[in-house]
């Protein structure tokens, strides 16, 4: 059988969850009976779901005076959503969005950057210092492929809405909501969006976090993280998906197992947890069974960036380098924003010998990494490609 990677559906980022939540077809009354503590050691000092939308008093009481040192130098008060939506000033930077961890509130502010999630939990726990409601949004954004080691990473996006004040004694002379997302307005313009709750932001918090531990190999903060997140909304589909893997990292086959069925009860179009049972199947050489899902997973397969760079490596290694660079601009056209594909493109162009297409790639390359190991690589053999 092929080997396969595990799928876990992350929020933004790195290895943050993907903010993938789908219509929900089957309730979970009893998620205790799918824990299994006694394989895992407890981890102390766990975030809580209320750090997930608090601040410290320093964090608060500076918002406080900068929104009255503002509104001071105002002939008349914006409202409260306004003026917290220009505090956090997402197109100009005062809060930057980047692709690392997800943190809670007070970690973001004093970073004064983090991902979307991240950003998001920061917003609505400054709203809730000047009492602005809000409502949190999934978009629907085409899902971002990463890799982390053993891991594919699907990531998706979210971003808030403030709501204006309901004070009866305030007069607007228009009253809105204003959206804020850290992403470029253009990178979400059309795209549909959809109303979720609280608790699923909270489940959507810790499955990224866990999925994180998971990715770095400390299983027993994964497990406690998703535990955590489980209790909060047991029917959210990526955190069964992502405890299942966890189960299967640990040897525990059979409980994996029954958290994949469990997760495609729940949806049963999720192809995620579908794609997992699917690898777990063929390791078990279940061949039947696996021949069977397989078929409902091939056409969503080809939507998969890295099925292209896989097979372009296999040809590249295999010195098929025509076919290499055909699967690696397959790979490209479906994600434009991985640095890997550009720097396999490279390599197969220089062994054509197209210098100037496998120069312009490695540049391509090195501008997209934020690694730092990956830097030095691509500068060195650009070096290398301008010196010959």
């Amino acid at each position: 059988m092929e080997k396969f990677l595990s799928v876990i559906s992350l929020l933004c980022l790195l290895v943050l969850q993907g903010c993938s939540a789908t219509s929900q077809r089957t309730s979970v009354n009893n998620i205790e009976a799918y824990f299994y503590d006694e394989h895992f050691e407890d981890v102390a000092s766990l975030p809580q779901p209320g750090d997930l939308f608090s601040l410290p008093s320093e964090a608060t009481n500076e918002l406080r005076r900068e929104m009255a040192r503002k509104n001071i130098k105002r002939l008349n008060n914006v409202s409260a959503n306004e003026w917290l939506a220009e505090y956090i000033n997402a197109e100009e930077g005062a809060f930057q969005y980047r692709d690392n961890m997800t943190r809670v509130p007070s970690e973001t502010f004093n970073e004064r950057a983090g991902n979307c999630l991240s950003l998001v939990l920061l917003t609505s726990a400054l709203a809730d210092v000047l009492k602005v409601e809000v409502e949190f949004q999934e978009v629907d954004v085409p899902p971002v492929w990463d890799k982390q080691g053993d891991f594919y990473l699907v990531n998706g996006h979210i971003n808030l809405r403030l709501l204006p004040p309901r004070d009866s004694d305030t007069v607007h002379v228009m009253k809105r909501a204003i959206q804020v997302d850290f992403l470029p307005e253009r990178a979400v313009r059309g795209y549909g969006k959809k109303k979720i709750s609280k608790q699923t932001v909270i489940a959507m918090f810790y499955n990224n976090v866990a999925a994180e531990s998971l990715v770095m190999g400390d299983y027993d903060k994964a497990y406690g993280l998703l535990k955590m997140g489980l209790q909060q909304k047991p029917d959210f589909v990526p955190a069964l998906n992502t405890l299942a893997v966890l189960y299967r990292y640990k040897g525990l086959e059979q409980e994996a197992e029954t958290l994949y069925k469990l997760a495609l009860d729940v949806n049963s179009n999720d192809m995620n947890a579908l794609y997992n049972y699917a690898v777990m199947l063929g390791d078990q050489d279940r061949l039947e069974e696996w021949a069977l899902v397989h078929k409902r997973l091939e056409l969503e397969r080809i939507g998969n960036p890295y099925y292209y760079y896989d097979m372009a490596q296999q040809a590249y290694f295999d010195k098929e380098y025509q076919d290499a660079l055909l699967w690696y601009k397959r790979a490209v056209a479906k994600a434009d924003y991985r640095h890997e594909f550009y720097f396999g493109l490279s390599r197969a162009y220089w062994k054509t010998g197209d210098e100037r297409r496998a120069q312009k790639n490695m540049e391509k390359a090195l501008s997209l990494t934020h690694d730092e190991n990956n830097k030095l690589r691509y500068q060195s053999k650009l070096h290398a490609m301008k010196s010959h």
